[in-house]
């Protein structure tokens, strides 16, 4: 991962460290009209996009979080995993979207070295929560199909939170070395007289931008997605085969079906809205492709944002694939409907309590 946020000078190639916009390196990328363009169009693009990504999910991963808490009957090892999905989700939303659209709004980094270092953390943090929830989760999805009944002592609401707790634990200290790998970097302008600083990956000696990128797409997408992917075979296999040996009501099947098929789609989701930018990345670190123009530039912006929308997404499958989460969901709207009711008609309130 050269950079995940993608800052708008390594958009262009990191071509603003080695030249401004007036050298010929920097014109040979882009016409005058290509440059006029990304100047005075993309930024604010990004920006409603990501705003809109923003708002989305804020509200929505709260709700999520919010439901399962109020809700004792929502309480589950799977439900759990949901919430915490939903909570990696809002940290993204609320700690790296906002610095990332501001990136790309005023072109340079103004928020010091510190959010630098932070912002690519927690990124790559919440990115790492995220799939090794989804890791999580289909594990326990294959305990509960696979092996119901020798999985029963596993799946416990102790053992799930002790599993979430050491998730995050691995992740905030295997994510360490993305703070120290990242710097503003600065860069002057002849023609403008000014001095910017951009965030970005810098050179070191212990991890090159190459590795650091390789590294990071097979652990955080091919591997967990391999065996993500390898469990789900093994589980439909199981649920469509006749005489697992293991008696159960219809309405247990439909149940342990509907959960299986909420589980996938979320996985499949996250797979195919991360994996654009991921490639994109991938062959930027090895040197495949370079963003050399508007067309190619676009395609990453729109990567980008494709990404980043992941994090607003899981509630709405689960507003269309949950009956119990679409219930929930109402309960909490009702219940919200019912106090504002309550709040500005006192008296009426207090008549109905009585009788």
């Amino acid at each position: 991962m050269d950079n995940i946020t993608v800052s708008p000078a390594e958009m262009l190639g990191n071509i603003s460290i080695n030249a401004s916009r007036n050298d010929e390196n920097l014109t040979s990328f882009f016409t005058d009209e290509e440059w006029l363009a990304i100047n005075g169009t993309l930024p604010w693009i990004v920006g409603f996009f990501f705003g809109a990504i923003a708002i989305t999910g804020f509200f929505g991963n709260l709700l999520v979080i919010l439901v399962v808490v109020f809700n004792k009957n929502m309480r589950s090892t799977t439900n759990l995993m949901i919430v915490n999905l939903a909570a990696a989700d809002l940290m993204f939303v609320i700690l790296c979207i906002p610095f990332t659209a501001t990136d790309y709004m005023v072109y340079y980094w103004p928020f010091g070295r510190f959010w630098c270092r932070s912002v690519q953390y927690l990124i790559v943090v919440t990115a790492f929560a995220s799939i090794y929830t989804l890791v999580l989760m289909s594990i326990d999805r294959f305990l509960a199909v696979v092996h119901p009944i020798r999985s029963r002592m596993l799946r416990t609401e102790n053992i799930t939170l002790i599993a979430i707790v050491t998730l995050w634990i691995v992740v905030l200290v295997v994510s360490m070395p993305v703070a120290f790998t990242h710097d503003v970097v600065v860069d002057y302008d002849a023609k403008k007289n000014i001095t910017y600083g951009m965030c970005m990956f810098t050179n070191n000696d212990f991890l090159g931008s190459r590795t650091y990128q390789v590294t990071f797409f097979i652990s955080s997408y091919m591997l967990p997605l391999m065996i993500i992917s390898g469990l789900y075979m093994r589980m439909i296999m199981r649920l469509w085969r006749q005489g697992t040996g293991v008696r159960m009501s219809k309405e247990s099947q439909r149940g342990r079906k509907r959960v299986t098929r909420l589980v996938i789609v979320v996985v499949i989701a996250f797979a195919s809205l991360w994996l654009p930018v991921q490639l994109i990345l991938l062959f930027k670190a090895l040197d495949v492709i370079e963003m050399n123009s508007l067309t190619k530039l676009v395609i990453q912006v729109t990567a980008q944002t494709l990404a980043y929308s992941s994090s607003c997404i899981n509630p709405l499958l689960y507003a269309f694939l949950s009956e119990n989460f679409r219930k929930a969901f109402y309960k909490s709207l009702q219940t919200k409907r019912l106090d504002m009711w309550t709040t500005t008609h006192p008296d009426v309130s207090s008549e109905k309590t009585t009788y």
